[in-house]
């Protein structure tokens, strides 16, 4: 992991007919325009997948309701970067403000001290 202090956490979930859209736009646009903020040092998204576990000796399935299917973890410096005029300006950059947010639904945003 980088030195970053601080992971921003972006979750959601996007509209069927417009998960290859949002992929693509995420990948190819949003990650690349947010990455570039001073202070930013990584990007990484992750998608929600089945999940078994060993608790307690015993393997049981989890599910938690309501989760939202994709998240994006960005590794900052500071809590101040999220409300620069930089990340503002990143953010509404290229197709993700007119073509892909209106799509999203279940958005989560938290915002986590790195603690080593």
């Amino acid at each position: 992991m980088s030195e970053a202090k601080y992971l921003f956490i972006v979750s959601m979930d996007v509209q069927a007919d417009k998960e290859d859209l949002f992929n693509e736009v995420y990948d190819t646009e949003h990650v690349p325009l947010l990455s570039a903020v001073p202070g930013v040092h990584r990007v990484r998204r992750a998608k929600q997948v089945p999940l078994k576990a060993n608790i307690g000796g015993e393997v049981k399935e989890i599910v938690v309701e309501g989760e939202p299917r994709y998240a994006a973890i960005y590794e900052i410096d500071s809590p101040d970067i999220l409300s620069s005029e930089a990340w503002g300006e990143a953010g509404e950059q290229g197709r993700w403000a007119t073509d892909v947010r209106p799509f999203t639904t279940n958005r989560r945003h938290v915002l986590r001290k790195v603690m080593d």
